[in-house]
């Protein structure tokens, strides 16, 4: 775990009244707006006003924040704005009129929703939320479409005025800047996903995994066969393609044919995975397996992100499994030989801690990787090239290379070359480091098995993909020293109580990372069992193995 300057590890109500589909407004008060305007010079001091070049009086823009009441009469005129069609109208209510024109423009050309009725709720401070009632129709095929969303009124900074702070989501919660709207026959065709014993894979069974059917259809839609229905659909822009999001299917008009596409999906690892994260808020998992790189279990307390395959966090003390590695292959550590472990260690003008400032004097490394001594990687920055974590990482681990192919999106790690203190914060998972439990899980499972399998959803026999490889393997005296360290870690170290009764065919890593403005730091935790890989993160959370811990451990637990 990092941190910077100091770098730790353990402890870790009303709604307006509707009339013939029109909102009945009524503002008290005109005026709140763009400028406080002032009366003669001789008040200058006083008044809040500016003096002008000239000499004159000039008002001064506010920039107090919106009250209750101004929130409360800008939602009301763009809402009614927009439910009767003037679009000008409500886009001049944002702070972005361009965008806003653009895609309350769309909301009726491109998506077909006619006959749109909106209800404001309860101000909360500046944010209002609001109801959205309206019918889809597309050449003779109509639904009723009806969803929550909300806006938040700001201070417009150059002009003084309250307006609706402008982004995708106000129209539709499940959009980002950038995305459309689009109602029209599907160039995707629905597909019918099932888990490895061939039962249905559905969101109302598994909330987790609403992502991973978007990005199954979106990729395998027209490969499995299936004919396509009338949809209304977000379509992704660059920015959301950019952070891997799949386009999504928020109402069907006509139901097209599925075809189905097969994934290695356990149903009694999924249903469980699911139950765990759901007990923990900001917590996703996901559970391998190593000798094939299949993926059994994958799940977010979240449903709406998938962090565990496209999440870009700090891993903090787990990525000393791979630094691990490259420091006994380079000889300058080895499991059972002594190794230090100071209270402190500056390096690059940086003075990295220990939690608590502890120390282990005449330790050896299998020591202070258990109780995840940072000074103890930290000093042998010095050994290092810059580039050395990264080409251990790529070359053995099969990471930070933007390769992998699981079947949908994903993020396979970034390790970038760094240097200095950058460079020292990277060997135990800080700095410039990113990963995901997906890439943590591997990491695992690459102790487990021996040599890197690049992890799947989808057996690549189905289209042909080409699975990401490492280019060469540890050596057998380097994995059985890794090995050591991990069980020694899962029976004595800082993972032993979430692994208890596990063993002894085990091993495992807890980290913490710290995050800026973050109270707590992300808690990290992966592991391997029998057959089995898991690597879970709790954001916000604390110590891993208080948090992610139990719920890798628990799926460890249940695999046997």
């Amino acid at each position: 775990m990092g941190k910077r300057r100091r770098v730790e590890e353990q402890r870790g109500k009303r709604r307006p009244a509707v009339a013939g589909g029109m909102i009945a407004v009524v503002v008290a008060g005109a005026g709140f707006g763009a400028y406080a305007l002032y009366g003669g010079g001789g008040a200058a001091a006083d008044d809040g006003s500016a003096a002008a070049a000239n000499g004159k009086q000039v008002p001064r823009v506010r920039a107090d924040p919106p009250s209750a009441a101004e929130a409360k009469a800008v939602a009301e005129r763009f809402l009614t704005a927009w439910q009767g069609g003037k679009v000008a109208q409500a886009a001049a209510a944002t702070d972005d009129a361009a965008a806003a024109s653009a895609l309350l423009t769309g909301y009726g050309k491109d998506a077909h929703v006619v006959g749109v009725a909106l209800g404001a709720g309860e101000a909360k401070g500046a944010r209002v939320p609001f109801s959205v009632k309206g019918t889809v129709t597309y050449k003779d095929v109509s639904k009723p479409l009806s969803y929550a969303s909300a806006l938040t009124v700001v201070r417009n900074p150059k002009n003084g005025k309250a307006q609706v702070d402008w982004h995708a989501a106000v129209v539709h919660p499940d959009m980002q800047d950038g995305d459309r709207l689009v109602t029209g026959a599907s160039g995707t065709p629905p597909v019918k996903a099932v888990d490895r014993d061939g039962g249905e894979l559905t969101t109302a069974k598994y909330p987790s995994l609403a992502p991973v059917l978007d990005g199954l259809r979106e990729k395998y839609g027209k490969k499995a066969g299936g004919k396509a229905g009338v949809e209304l659909q977000v379509v992704r822009g660059k920015a959301a393609k950019a952070k891997k999001a799949s386009d999504k299917t928020l109402l069907e008009l006509s139901k097209g044919t599925p075809g189905t596409v097969k994934t290695t999906l356990s149903p009694a690892l999924q249903a469980a995975a699911e139950q765990q994260v759901a007990k923990t808020a900001k917590s996703s998992v996901v559970v391998l397996r190593p000798s094939t790189g299949e993926i059994l279990a994958v799940a977010n307390a979240g449903h709406g992100f998938n962090t565990a395959f496209n999440g870009s966090l700090a891993p903090g003390s787990t990525m000393k499994v791979v630094t691990s590695s490259l420091l006994i292959e380079k000889d300058l550590a080895s499991a059972d030989k002594t190794h230090p472990c100071p209270k402190t260690f500056a390096y690059g003008g940086w003075k990295f801690h220990n939690d608590d400032d502890f120390e282990i004097t005449k330790g050896t490394f299998k020591a202070s990787f258990a109780r995840s001594c940072n000074t103890a990687f930290i000093s042998q920055a010095p050994e290092l090239d810059d580039d050395s974590l990264t080409k251990q990482a790529q070359q053995v681990f099969g990471l930070s290379m933007n390769n992998w192919a699981i079947g949908v999106p994903s993020f396979d790690g970034s390790v970038p070359v760094q240097s200095k203190a950058q460079m020292a914060a990277s060997l135990i998972g800080q700095g410039g480091v990113r990963m995901n439990p997906l890439n943590m899980a591997s990491v695992a499972a690459t102790v487990k098995s021996g040599s890197f399998h690049q992890p799947y959803l989808v057996a690549p026999s189905v289209d042909g993909r080409t699975l990401a490889k490492a280019s060469r393997t540890m050596s057998a005296a380097t994995l059985s020293q890794l090995r050591e360290l991990m069980n020694y870690t899962a029976a004595a170290g800082t993972a032993a109580e979430a692994m208890s009764g596990l063993g002894p065919d085990y091993g495992a890593k807890t980290g913490s990372a710290e995050v800026d403005n973050q109270d707590k730091p992300n808690g990290w935790f992966t592991a391997y069992r029998g057959d089995l890989a898991a690597a879970g993160v709790v954001q916000a959370g604390g110590h891993g193995g208080d948090t992610a811990g139990p719920i890798v451990a628990s799926l460890l637990r249940l695999g046997g």
